[in-house]
């Protein structure tokens, strides 16, 4: 195979067969490895196709805002959230941490990895935080590899039992809206950030007033003050989780390591953009969508509505329960539709006790605006809000703070300053232009040379770090096979179509070919090499392809396959 790729040092083979496998923990300690998969879908042939769907005609027309929204739709349509964590097999904690041995202590691995003694603040302990998530199961030195996907093995989900679209977890989200904000809503990379946290994983976009991604969703500011159960998980990683990398076009940000390599601008953009977007005046509707999401504190509040030229009184739980039938909201203009709605029964002609008038609140902010950044304004409405039922200190203390989240971001005045070369990628430039791009700027910028390594694209990479991740790193395919004979794994590899999920060059691990149950010549062979040499790790498998025939030699076995990956190259495992 043609050299055409720069030089690896020794001590970056580790990050550089991370980048064929790109499980969470690779991402936690490699953080460029979460910009270069984005750069690797945003060379993918896949995402490019999305411009001449019939569902983004007219799309240059729309605002970014609309674009945005198409998007969604697009990606909710296509894509499953997958959380099924042994999709890509198990590992032990101790394998993975003798990894790493140099890049991080294991002190700071578990305190900020979800597979490494993670368990949240005290909210995700309420939460039972593992147990959803499935990490319950991984007690002991068991993990799982937890990968995050290409778009094409995102697409390929379609070809496992159970998954009639494609599908792919929080990491595969991100990158996939990423990658797609700008190839196809046109949006510049300097105005998406990435966000990971220990157990979540979603972009900030400076779009308007900021849109959020939320695995397949995306939230406005609007939404991200409504109160609903779907706007309240999308809060639970900023609201209760150390950000532990911010990943951006110009660099990265990492709570643990010293050195930064994010444009210290772009950050401060960043952190005004993001803060301004989780902020919000309290008003009449900020109120009663709080009520909504902290419903334990509905009981202290009711409201009035007339019956009959009659005031009457009802809990306010009452409406909010009767809210889920209904078109109208407590917190909008279509209150009193909703209260009529209601029978009569439900009401009461006097007054509850202890249980404040909400209504009492429409003249007041009418009155009064309610700024947080102003003392006096908000010890108002906290006067106007005294009543037995809310005397706890933390009614208070939860109000404001469902209006203003301030994130656990990296500290950047604490980080050593790191300029890297700059990316300079426009949404105008064609997909051959933006390779050809990042190819030039390889031997200079470490995460466009790595993004051909999560491209796949063995023409242009050095086969060592692919070989390391196929045979180190691919535990499906093994267990899969494990009942079967020898002959039995030739036999069932050779019965799998000749089929890739990559284009071109580009070659699939082996697990992605067991999962998928399809692949090319080469990538079968990989795939049978690395069932081999599990079970006869004494025995030298020899791979030869000529660019048309991939010839096998495993023990006293030989096999030759057809492969249309146009590669000349020669493989000893």
């Amino acid at each position: 195979m043609d050299k055409n790729h720069p030089a690896i040092r020794p001590q970056d083979f580790e990050k550089y067969s991370s980048a064929l496998t790109l499980s969470d923990m690779e991402v936690f300690i490699f953080p460029e490895l979460l910009f270069s998969l984005v750069l690797a879908n945003i060379m993918s042939p896949k995402l490019w196709a999305w411009r001449d769907d019939g569902w983004f005609a007219g799309l240059h027309k729309m605002t970014p805002h609309r674009r945005i929204l198409r998007l969604k739709q697009f990606i909710i349509d296509h894509y499953a959230f997958n959380l099924d964590l042994d999709t890509w097999g198990l590992t032990t904690k101790e394998r993975e941490i003798a990894r790493f041995l140099g890049q991080l202590d294991e002190a700071a691995l578990a305190q900020s990895n979800a597979l490494f003694g993670y368990e949240g603040d005290k909210y995700y302990f309420d939460l039972d935080i593992r147990r959803h998530f499935g990490l319950d199961k991984y007690t002991s030195n068991i993990i799982p590899y937890w990968k995050t996907e290409t778009v094409e093995a995102m697409d390929a989900f379609r070809f496992k039992e159970g998954y009639p679209t494609g599908a792919g977890e929080c990491v595969s989200l991100s990158t996939l809206y990423a990658a797609a904000m700008f190839i196809v809503c046109g949006i510049p990379l300097e105005d998406i950030f990435l966000l990971a946290t220990p157990l979540h994983s979603q972009n900030f976009i400076l779009a308007g007033d900021g849109v959020l991604t939320n695995n397949r969703r995306v939230v406005t500011k609007n939404m991200w003050f409504n109160g609903t159960e779907l706007t309240d998980k999308a809060q639970r990683a900023l609201r209760h989780e150390q950000i532990t990398i911010v990943s951006h076009v110009t660099g990265h940000i990492h709570c643990v390591y010293s050195q930064a390599t994010i444009d210290h601008k772009a950050y401060h953009r960043f952190g005004q953009h993001l803060g301004k977007f989780l902020t919000t005046e309290i008003t009449m509707e900020i109120l009663l969508n709080f009520l909504r999401q902290y419903s334990s504190l509905q009981s202290c509040f009711q409201l009035r509505h007339e019956l009959n030229g009659h005031a009457h009184y009802i809990p306010v739980e009452k409406v909010y329960a009767y809210e889920h039938a209904s078109s109208f909201k407590v917190s909008d203009a279509t209150r009193s539709k909703l209260l009529d709605e209601l029978d009569e029964d439900e009401f009461f002609p006097e007054p509850l006790e202890n249980r404040i008038v909400l209504n009492k609140f429409d003249e007041f902010f009418k009155k009064h605006r309610v700024n947080l950044d102003k003392p006096a304004e908000v010890e108002r409405l906290l006067a106007e809000l005294e009543c037995n039922c809310l005397r706890n200190r933390s009614a208070v203390e939860q109000l404001l703070g469902f209006a203003r989240l301030e994130p656990r971001l990296p500290d950047l005045a604490t980080k050593q300053p790191v300029v890297a070369p700059p990316l300079a990628l426009a949404p105008t430039m064609p997909r051959e232009a933006i390779i050809a791009h990042l190819a030039a700027l390889r031997a200079t910028h470490p995460v466009a040379d790595l993004a051909f390594y999560a491209f796949r694209d063995l023409a242009r990479c050095d086969a060592v770090p692919f070989l390391k991740a196929a045979l180190e790193r691919s535990p499906v395919s093994i267990k899969g096979a494990e009942k079967m004979s020898d002959a039995e794994v030739f036999q069932a590899l050779e019965n799998l179509p000749n089929e890739s999920i990559y284009d071109g060059t580009r070659v699939a691990q082996p697990d992605e070919v067991w999962n998928y149950r399809r692949g090319d010549g080469l990538e079968r062979a990989l795939t049978l090499a690395n069932i081999w040499k599990a079970r006869h790790p004494q025995d030298a498998v020899r791979i030869t392809s000529d660019g048309h025939t991939v010839h096998i030699h495993a023990g006293s076995h030989k096999v030759a396959w057809p492969t249309a990956k146009r590669l000349t190259a020669e493989f000893v495992c």
